[in-house]
């Protein structure tokens, strides 16, 4: 029967004692980890978030009553428990567990809290399927290594608030009830009962708000918000995240970069003890994408692209030749030494898989020490054609040619994908070295087909490059933007850029955009209008810390360090939201479903 504390005080937590606490008396409470009975004696393993401890009762010492109770200890009990710390002997010493040469020898006892059996072992080791953790995510939650993931999480924003208020930055909130500014994501609607036929909008991001604040003077600002976007969803997306978010006034590019270096190195240091060294390596996004095919790349390993357009477009292979000829490259991968590791099957595979990338295929040379020359193309090529492409590729015996012909944005995200691929399959790269780089010089806009018009490659308020202001009106397609995104192995993990602070400019990205005047207004008009008061220059940054905190502790997704996350169809499998809600509450806000 449950009992309760009637006074008692939790002196201790259970991973915290050591050799030094022996003969101490303590207070501790938690859940029973495990119990093993002897008979005369009972062993049971204490837990709370700390760790685990070793309770000793004996019935020698607690009397038959406590020793009673303890024989009704099962998994999950929650205890208090009283008793004294001993040093255990050399024999017995478990130096599995940080507390294992120490025990705490029970002298009280009371169950707090009865349990039935867990519908799985509360246990980094037992299996259990992910739908049935986040069902029970509250049981799911009490795993060790959960709780450590979580716990780096809080270290995090802990050491982000310390290093940002040390540099002038104010803790701001802004709201999350605000206005759709349908450009960018899918906007989470939240219907007004008081304002019937109208919505909120959950914020995708602070931007505006932000900005605001600088130009109502704040200079520096940061928060640690929630954003929410109505989008598909992967293993490192979720339709709620929380960013680090940053802005700042009277700055340039480098003010931003360096002060988001000096944040990032600080959050290495204090949470995993790795010291990054200072500047970070840079790359502009053409080269990014020239030699990784990501704007996003991963730079631990080789298996960098080549170009080959210029050798290959007149050499007479359709394949080549057309998508040259059409304003798309030729690149390849050289796959060094991979000829003993992948058989023909395996190639076919990579054919396949690049398919799901809009490559029409894949093409390849591989290279025998014993065989020669292997490939379906090389009749295609001339013997000059061919030595200039082995030689550009650095082609040995041994190694194995990709080529992609087409779009660029086709090869790139093909070749792209498929060194990641290789990278990972066959382990080119350390997982516990972290890359840590910046990318910058994005295009400003990009063309989006479905719309038939540009639409910002990060949002309508980055400012474009000086040098490249008369573009706008000439070649927008052409316009860099001041933005950098840093990525920590192959993820981004924050991105931000300076934001435009001249109504003229502002009005001229909205003009190629093709935003009327009535959009501009309806969605933007406080905004416009606060520039008719002046702005400071201005940038920020935003990390994305589930994703930071899931590179930082190894997780395989952003799920595992949410303490309460969604899965891919954007459910909560605990709570089982969203839901159905009554009739009476979408009479209030006048809302009639057609499903």
């Amino acid at each position: 029967m449950a009992e309760f504390l009637d006074g008692w005080k939790r002196t201790d937590m259970c991973g915290t004692l050591g050799e030094k606490d022996a003969g101490r008396e303590v207070v501790l409470m938690g859940w029973a980890d495990g119990r093993r009975d002897f008979g005369s004696l009972i062993f049971v393993d204490l837990r709370d978030r700390t760790g685990i401890v070793q309770v000793v009762f004996d019935i020698s010492l607690i009397g038959a009553e406590p020793f009673k109770k303890a024989e009704s200890i099962r998994s999950e009990y929650v205890l208090a428990i009283k008793g004294k710390v001993r040093k255990r002997s050399e024999d017995t010493i478990n130096d599995k567990i940080a507390t294992g040469r120490v025990e705490v020898v029970a002298s009280d006892l009371k169950i707090l809290a009865e349990a039935e059996t867990p519908p799985f072992e509360i246990s980094d080791d037992a299996p259990a399927g992910e739908a049935v953790r986040l069902k029970y995510r509250y049981l799911d939650l009490r795993r060790p290594s959960v709780q450590r993931k979580l716990m780096v999480r809080n270290e995090v924003c802990r050491v982000a608030r310390s290093y940002l208020a040390e540099n002038g930055f104010l803790e701001i909130e802004t709201p999350f009830l605000g206005k759709s500014t349908p450009e960018g994501a899918r906007d989470y609607l939240v219907p007004s009962r008081i304002n019937k036929g109208c919505f909120y909008a959950l914020p995708q991001s602070p931007q505006l708000y932000k900005q605001i604040l600088m130009i109502s003077g704040f200079d520096r600002y940061y928060q640690i918000t929630k954003c929410f976007r109505d989008e598909d969803l992967r293993a490192n997306r979720q339709p709620e995240f929380t960013q680090i978010d940053v802005e700042m006034s009277f700055v340039e590019e480098e003010d931003v970069m360096g002060m988001m270096e000096g944040l990032i190195q600080r959050i290495f240091k204090e949470v995993k003890g790795i010291e990054l060294k200072r500047p970070l390596k840079r790359l502009t996004y053409q080269e990014a994408m020239d030699r990784y095919g990501s704007d996003k790349p991963d730079t631990r390993f080789g298996l960098e692209l080549v170009d080959i357009s210029d050798i290959v477009k007149d050499c007479g292979f359709q394949v080549f030749t057309n998508a040259v000829k059409s304003g798309g490259s030729v690149r390849l991968i050289n796959a060094k030494g991979f000829y003993d590791k992948l058989s023909r099957r395996d190639i076919d595979a990579l054919t396949d898989f690049v398919k799901a990338y809009k490559a029409k295929g894949l093409a390849w040379i591989a290279f025998s020490r014993d065989e020669g020359i292997k490939s379906a193309i090389t009749k295609f090529l001339s013997d000059d054609v061919q030595k200039r492409i082995y030689e550009r590729a650095g082609a040995e015996d041994g190694d194995i040619l990709f080529f992609c012909a087409d779009k660029d944005e086709v090869v790139y995200s093909s070749l792209g994908a498929l060194r990641l691929h290789l990278g990972s399959e066959y382990g080119l790269y350390d997982k516990e070295i972290y890359d840590v780089l910046w990318v910058t010089d994005f295009p400003l806009l990009e063309y989006s087909e479905e719309e038939k018009r540009y639409v910002a490659k990060h949002h309508p308020f980055t400012s474009p490059k000086n040098e490249d202001l008369p573009l706008l009106d000439t070649d927008p397609p052409k316009v860099r933007a001041k933005a950098y995104d840093m990525v920590i192995n192959g993820q981004e993990v924050g991105g931000g850029s300076m934001r435009i602070h001249k109504r003229d400019v502002q009005r001229k990205m909205f003009k190629v955009l093709e935003m009327s005047e009535e959009t501009i207004q309806n969605n933007f008009g406080f905004f416009i209008n606060a520039f008719r008061y002046g702005a400071p220059p201005h940038g920020g940054l935003a990390f994305g810390l589930d994703r930071l905190t899931m590179l930082l502790t190894g997780a395989e997704s952003i799920r595992d360090v949410i303490a309460f996350p969604k899965v891919q169809t954007a459910n909560d499998l605990m709570t089982e939201a969203p839901s159905r809600v009554e009739e009476k509450q979408l009479k209030e806000l006048a809302i009639k479903l057609d499903v």
